[in-house]
């Protein structure tokens, strides 16, 4: 990471209190949030030129606010580089496959960062809990995928995992809160009402997946998200420490000059459809 980033309020105050989410915020969420995407963007710059891979992974609970945090860091980026993965459950043809098969093909290539909302941990999570997968399967997952993503540390792919964490409490205020609003409504999926109804079922098989998956190579780096400005910004600022990027100089081009009007041009008069102003 470019030695001159300096954490910020935030950073400095998750280190004492991290898990207070009822303190007072003493900054400005905004500015710090563009701070921080300034700096992503040097991060884009930087992966394009050396040729980094990189991984994110986001898993967590329903409505702990994957959704909002990747649209963060993506949102002043090219997603070409930053390029989210989110797929939908397999089809008869995946379902035939290794497991990883269709993970492994969303891997990235060099100048790539792959973010996953929702990564192969859905065996160890939905998959298990709903039955879609047996105890066995499930198992013998959790059991190689410390493994695989050896394999994937030690192609030189940077592979950081992030689960976030939120309150009961919290959680039911969110879903009645898409309940109620049109704009969230299509964000309340029966995969979620199940998951409220069955929070200590997902209780139990997450505590699990956090404990056989978490490695040296690979840990799981968790992320409270009651208060979600906090959880961004502290998240955002864990990823920028957690890759050794450097700041690049930006060549700026040399616009010139823009050729002049043809003294024989004649603009065209056609008719054209045009979007009409509502705001007048």
């Amino acid at each position: 990471m470019d030695e001159n980033y300096e954490p910020g309020p935030v950073d400095r105050e998750a280190r004492h209190n991290g898990k207070d989410k009822k303190k007072k915020k003493t900054w400005d969420y905004d500015k710090e949030l563009r701070r921080r995407q300034v700096e992503l963007a040097h991060l884009q710059a930087w992966v394009k030129k050396s040729g980094a891979r990189i991984v994110i992974i986001f898993e967590g609970r329903d409505a702990a606010g994957k959704g909002g945090m990747i649209k963060r860091i993506t949102e002043k980026v090219s997603p070409r580089v930053f390029r989210v993965v989110a797929l939908p459950a397999p089809n008869d043809r995946e379902k035939s496959q290794i497991y990883m098969q269709r993970y492994i093909a969303h891997l990235p290539a060099a100048g790539e960062i792959v973010i996953f909302d929702r990564s192969w941990y859905n065996r160890a999570g939905v998959d298990r809990v709903m039955g879609f997968a047996s105890e066995k399967k499930a198992q013998r997952f959790l059991e190689l995928a410390p493994r695989f993503e050896a394999a994937i540390v030690e192609s030189g792919v940077i592979l950081l995992k992030y689960f976030l964490t939120v309150s009961e409490e919290e959680q039911e205020r969110r879903f009645k809160r898409r309940i109620d609003d049109p704009l969230r409504q299509w964000k309340l999926s029966p995969m979620d009402v199940e998951s409220y109804q069955r929070w200590w079922d997902y209780t139990r098989a997450y505590d699990e997946m956090l404990r056989i998956t978490d490695s040296n190579h690979a840990p799981w780096w968790i992320v409270p998200s009651d208060d979600k400005d906090r959880a961004r910004i502290n998240c955002i600022s864990h990823i920028l420490q957690s890759i050794p990027y450097e700041r690049l100089k930006f060549d700026a081009p040399d616009l010139g000059k823009r050729q002049k009007r043809p003294s024989g041009f004649v603009e065209d008069r056609s008719i054209r459809h045009v979007v009409p102003d509502v705001t007048s």
